[in-house]
């Protein structure tokens, strides 16, 4: 039984390294885009690298556990039902650090509907099969 866990163990710690060794030789990333998208682009690297941070932190204390837990004979585990102090403090985390990668994404996407002064009114109308277009007059009034 003991050589399973160990089995367990070490996929999980060769998938943590297969995932970050994919992550950093991947030949699949972002294309060069316009320049207003760049601060998106930023926004979703800081995620993608803040995420993979903790999963490889997660997976790691997992594969941890899965060692250093394992079933050995004399050895009985304590029942602990609820810890309300400790789930208390992980729901805090959690709200906290979901706050912290949103708040990035929020002033990205303030820049991004906010429509610049000298942007000109365009009236677009999608129809089967056709575009229609009506474009500002020479006052740049639509009408």
């Amino acid at each position: 039984m003991e050589k399973e866990e160990m089995v367990v163990a070490l996929v999980l710690v060769l998938l943590v390294v297969a995932s970050v060794l994919f992550h950093l030789y991947s030949p699949w990333w972002f294309s060069p885009l316009a320049s207003n998208w760049g601060y998106m682009d930023t926004t979703i690297i800081i995620t993608f690298w803040i995420t993979g941070v903790v999963y490889v932190a997660i997976l790691l204390f997992v594969a941890y556990c899965v060692f250093r837990f394992r079933h050995r004979e004399g050895i009985k585990a304590a029942y602990e039902p609820e810890n309300n102090k400790l789930e208390l403090w992980l729901t805090i985390g959690t709200a906290v650090c979901v706050a912290a990668m949103l708040a990035p994404g929020l002033f990205v996407w303030y820049d991004f509907v906010t429509v610049p002064k000298e942007a000109a009114k365009v009236e677009v109308l999608g129809q089967q099969w056709s575009w229609n277009y009506r474009l500002p007059g020479k006052d740049g009034v639509l009408g």
